[in-house]
């Protein structure tokens, strides 16, 4: 039985074989619902063990009912920041506005969740682990049909083994691999959104306790994030930029320069911020994008999560896109025997939450990191009036989707 008390049912599913490449959100999640129906699942992962720490991420809206469906929801609210305030400062550093949470990132309090990506994802783990078979420090090499007329997908894996499934599943992530061996290069679905950001961790010596404070200035935006009381900080400089720095996407000393020049001669702790992302050995540097495919599958092989719609971190709604992906996925699967047929259902109920999901981005630009002047000055208006209006009310599309029910067994 599940936590829900649905029983899965199995007896069309039991002997396939299904393998997810991305064992971070979406892959787990994934590998949970296909295992209680039935499948045989493994999960390959390029990294040689599960990411740890790491940044924020929200579950919101419908993405709350699948956490509460797979039995986690009470780990997930013990892991729940409980972010205390939202503190916005002036180019000077002088205090604009102190804000609730949910009155600016769009999360209804009391309801949705914010805990560290590293806590989500060693939640799932711990969900799978005993049932499903995972391959660390490997990755899919190739694949070597995509021809749905034949019956099994042939892998070869990057350490050289070769297997073969009777689906494979990518979710792994922005830059799918898995994508660009089924549809072609990434820059032919990629929409660059204008940003580029980069997130490390530095120390805390400013004594900050559950809380954010955010600097902007005209094209660029700093923020100290403390999801605890300890002495570590996740440090976030973002910056507009017309075109995408490909160079820089393969250089991390590229990357350094370039953040280090952008943000050169400004305000608040940033010279501090510059000069500890010099040396931190955990910085992610990547432009905001979103992936829009025409298809999610090509015969054997489908795509979920960022892999198949990354709406990018403007809208705050990758993680749970990721969730209600994997769990309509599944869902489809468990109930059409033919792999086509559910490809085909799952992108038909979940294509029109995604792309509302994606919309968001042009709020989440505007509020938070103006380019220019004019535009900041009016966002700077919009966060003064915030702090006489109530908590938020939910998104509609957070919750746009209903989730449909695993069959019970006959």
């Amino acid at each position: 039985m599940t936590p829900t008390g649905l029983s899965m049912n199995v007896s069309t599913t039991a002997k396939r074989t299904v393998l997810i490449s991305g064992a971070s959100i979406a892959g787990p999640a994934l590998a949970y619902w296909l295992s209680r129906s039935g499948f045989a699942v493994t999960v390959v992962e390029k990294a040689s063990t599960l990411r740890d720490g790491g940044y924020p991420i929200d579950i919101r809206g419908t993405a709350t009912e699948v956490v509460r469906r797979m039995g986690i929801l009470p780990r997930l609210h013990d892991a729940h920041i409980h972010s205390r305030r939202f503190t916005f400062l002036n180019a000077d550093g002088g205090e604009l506005a102190v804000l609730s949470p949910d009155a600016v990132d769009g999360s209804v309090k009391g309801q949705d969740l914010e805990v560290r990506r590293g806590d989500l994802g060693a939640i799932l783990y711990a969900l799978v682990r005993d049932d499903v078979e995972f391959l660390f420090n490997d990755s899919i090499d190739s694949i070597g049909t995509l021809d749905q007329s034949v019956h099994k997908a042939e892998v070869t894996f990057h350490s050289g083994k070769e297997r073969t499934f009777d689906l494979v599943i990518g979710a792994d992530g922005l830059h799918s691999h898995t994508r660009g061996a089924l549809f072609g290069p990434e820059a032919q679905f990629h929409r660059y959104l204008g940003y580029c950001f980069a997130i490390f961790t530095m120390p805390n010596t400013f004594g900050l306790s559950r809380e954010l404070m955010m600097w902007n200035a005209p094209g660029k935006a700093a923020a100290l994030y403390a999801v605890g009381a300890d002495n570590e900080l996740h440090a976030f400089l973002n910056f507009h930029q017309p075109e995408p720095p490909f160079d820089a996407l393969r250089d991390p000393d590229a990357q350094r320069d370039l953040v280090a020049t952008v943000f050169a001669g400004a305000g608040w702790e940033v010279p501090g911020m510059v000069a500890a992302m010099r040396d931190a050995d955990d910085l992610f540097f990547d432009t905001a994008g979103q992936i829009h495919l025409p298809r999610w599958s090509s015969g054997r092989v489908a795509l979920v999560g960022d892999a198949a719609y990354a709406p990018s971190f403007l809208t705050g709604q990758g993680s749970s896109l990721a969730l209600v992906g994997a769990y309509m996925l599944a869902h489809a699967l468990a109930t059409n025997p033919d792999h086509t047929a559910a490809f085909a259902a799952y992108e038909r109920d979940v294509r029109e939450f995604v792309a509302m999901n994606q919309a968001l981005v042009a709020n989440g630009a505007a509020t938070l990191f103006p380019t220019t002047m004019r535009a900041l000055e009016q966002r700077n208006t919009i966060l003064r009036g915030l702090t006489t209006m109530p908590s938020a009310t939910a998104r509609p599309a957070h919750s746009a989707l209903t989730l449909p029910e695993f069959a019970s067994m006959p």
